[in-house]
């Protein structure tokens, strides 16, 4: 048996409702013959970050710690996400590694994740900024709502102020337009004006330097020991490239990765699986390959 956790984060608000995923995990369920748990956590601004994210780990944890009591084999456990959840997955899987009280995660699965708050000008920012249903704008809103600041400061993130010189500098090798594959950069790409640093900006959203809100910024050491992963991306979506740059990580570091590009799909296509009248293909083939994924390891 497997396990499958979904957290999600539907649209801008800042919430999660199990519920409303049904259908995507009852798919999974259905099609890979698997246990699938989908994870609630406390919303913001009730609850403030990191509640949600400390949230999931308690509940990960938990699940690990007494999986066979739900008739799983602790050593078949997939942590995963999508979207904001995938910010989550991601963060709550490189938290564990660090641990030994739990059993080891066999795999992780990606869909279409948020993974940093460094560059919001990649080309998928570019050019998917005005692609529904999830503009850029709202995405960077969303972020910056969620770590409980006034969405006035996205503009000034999209423009980079947020970042020193120094900082953008150390990161050149992990977050950069440089590193995107040309293909993805034949629908338009121009390099930014250079952003003048703020360091009120800087202080004012310095949570989002931590590996809880951008996974991508772990350490090396700890992406070495992450697990097996599959990360699906879509063309027409704005967070597309920090998925290619989180697999160019992690492929540096030897870690395993099967990835799948859906290059008709858009941030959110999942959530139409089994939807009566409005099932998208992208959606069916993007899950096809996830089901595949479960069913071969």
């Amino acid at each position: 048996m497997n396990l499958w956790e979904t957290l999600y984060v539907p649209n801008s608000v800042i919430s999660s409702y199990p519920d409303s995923y049904e259908r995507v995990c009852r798919f999974l369920a259905r099609e890979s013959d698997s246990v699938v748990i989908s994870v609630g956590y406390r919303l913001s601004p009730e609850y403030p970050y990191p509640r949600q994210f400390k949230d999931c780990l308690v509940a990960t944890i938990h699940f690990m710690k007494n999986a066979e009591d739900y008739g799983v084999d602790p050593e078949c456990i997939i942590i995963s996400g999508d979207s904001l959840g995938g910010t989550f997955a991601a963060a709550v899987c490189q938290d564990l590694v660090k641990r030994t009280d739990v059993p080891k995660v066999r795999a992780q699965i990606l869909l279409y994740p948020f993974l940093q708050a460094i560059d919001f000008n990649l080309p998928s920012h570019q050019q998917n900024q005005f692609v529904p249903p999830f503009f850029q704008r709202v995405i960077v809103e969303a972020g910056v709502q969620y770590l409980g600041k006034s969405k006035s400061l996205a503009k000034e993130l999209r423009k980079g102020s947020h970042i020193p010189e120094d900082m953008k500098m150390k990161l050149r090798s992990w977050i950069s337009p440089d590193i995107i594959p040309k293909e993805f950069k034949v629908r338009g790409y121009k390099p930014p004006p250079p952003a003048v640093f703020s360091p009120e900006i800087h202080q004012q959203v310095k949570e989002a330097f931590e590996t809880m809100f951008s996974p991508l910024l772990a350490d090396v050491d700890i992406v070495q020991q992450l697990p097996e992963m599959f990360i699906l991306t879509c063309e027409y979506d704005v967070l597309r490239d920090e998925g290619l740059l989180y697999k160019k990580r992690l492929e540096e570091s030897r870690v395993p990765v099967t990835w799948y590009h859906l290059a008709d799909g858009f941030h959110g296509a999942i959530y139409s699986i089994d939807m009566p009248l409005f099932s998208l293909s992208c959606a069916k083939r993007g899950m096809d390959r996830v089901v595949n994924f479960v069913k071969g390891l």
